[in-house]
């Protein structure tokens, strides 16, 4: 028999009990569609993160400044105040891998404007710190190296800050107190949502000149924080060591002693979250494919079934010519057949359930014509598989025993 008869054959054997084949296929429908809608599931956290650490800026490593220990006691990183502004003059002008670097420190203030006040973090930097955090304005302008040579009075302020204290009002030009200061706002940032790094809001913030903020407000002379960003993403790694390097020689530490500093390298988290979500992927994947086994099961049950009703017709085709190939090819081709039916309607039940997750939960789900044409393909492979047996059985069935069944 050629092809298309035989699907012809195995298309009427499996109308003859619709409800059968139709449950027979739910297994095949539901693994498909949880393959599917899983793997979304896994790749769309997994895209999330990565954009979250990407909004942390290109390239960047962070340069922090370091734990002490006073006395036995271990304070936490941020404590040392050996990080200063020679230092990172020293970071851009010797390390190769840094295209780029600005300083940090913060301080918790009370933001005062009009009849409404808001706590949040006040930061100094310079302005090529935008620029290194891939950080855009919603409106205005950034503050000027000459407002920082000169400890102008000026803000850039995040979205929430502008929220909780314009609410739709144009920030832009307006005058805010920050420890009894006038400060003039310049700009507005653009959202930046929750940092992966940290874990904090990134748009509650306020930055200033880091002259401003360390004359007027702290009387800090060290840094916080520095902020670099290397040549290329490869580079980061090399700029990292190279920066290690140079501070632990600036800051006179010997070979054995601990770092009165911290380097983290956004390289490392980033790949540490694709390592995370990867593996996640691949086990929301597994779970969801015993779905396939189970539906393969449900086949090879129902083929075998079908050989045993079957067996009178057999042993008339095997009587009038039929080989023991054209009768295994035959079962084969319908155990295949309700898998990849089973196997189509589970991609668009996969498709509909990730669509709906997004809807419901507001989760990220990406929907991969990789993980589609996978579970296409192992849903066919469940078919030969566990149609295999029974298309065998059906195959080496006595013609004269056959024919004698009742």
């Amino acid at each position: 028999m050629d092809f298309l008869s035989i699907l012809r054959v195995a298309w009427r054997a499996l109308s003859r009990n619709k409800l059968r084949s139709s449950l027979t296929m739910l297994g095949v429908i539901i693994g498909v569609g949880a393959v599917i809608a899983m793997v979304g599931v896994g790749q769309g956290a997994s895209q999330a993160v990565q954009q979250q650490i990407s909004a942390m800026g290109s390239n960047v490593v962070f340069v922090s400044s370091g734990t002490v220990n006073r006395g036995g006691l271990r304070l936490g990183w941020g404590q040392t105040k050996s990080l200063v502004y020679d230092d990172m003059r020293a970071i851009v002008r010797e390390c190769a891998a840094v295209r780029a670097a600005a300083p940090g420190a913060s301080s918790a203030e009370q933001v005062v404007f009009g009849n409404d006040n808001w706590f949040t973090n006040v930061q100094g930097t310079e302005p090529q710190y935008f620029d290194i955090r891939d950080w855009t304005l919603a409106a205005g302008v950034p503050f000027t190296q000459p407002d920082v040579e000169a400890a102008a009075n000026v803000a850039v302020i995040g979205n929430t800050v502008r929220q909780n204290l314009f609410g739709a009002a144009d920030p832009v030009g307006q005058t805010i107190r920050i420890k009894d200061l006038p400060f003039r706002v310049v700009g507005v940032l653009n959202a930046k949502g929750q940092s992966a790094h940290m874990g904090q809001d990134q748009d509650d913030v306020i930055f200033v000149p880091i002259t401003t903020l360390q004359k007027k407000l702290t009387g800090d002379t060290w840094l916080r924080f520095i902020v670099v960003s290397a040549v290329s993403r490869q580079a980061s790694y090399a700029a990292q060591q190279e920066i290690t390097a140079l501070l632990r020689d600036r800051h006179r530490i010997r070979p054995g002693q601990d770092d009165d500093f911290i380097v983290r390298n956004l390289a490392d988290i980033a790949q540490l979250a694709d390592e995370s979500s990867r593996v996640m992927t691949l086990l929301l994947a597994s779970i969801a494919g015993v779905s396939l086994i189970v539906g393969g099961i449900g086949i090879m049950n129902i083929m075998l079934v079908s050989v045993t009703e079957r067996t009178r017709e057999i042993g008339i085709r095997m009587a009038i010519g039929a080989t023991e190939d054209d009768v295994q090819r035959q079962f084969l081709t319908e155990a295949v057949v309700l898998s990849l039916l089973g196997g189509a309607v589970g991609i668009l039940f996969g498709i509909g359930s990730s669509l709906l997750i997004t809807r419901l939960l507001g989760w990220a789900v990406v929907i991969s014509p990789a993980a589609i044409a996978v579970a296409a393909l192992f849903s066919g492979a469940v078919g030969i598989f566990f149609g295999f047996y029974p298309a065998r059985k059906a195959a080496r069935l006595d013609p004269i025993e056959a024919l004698r069944f009742e």
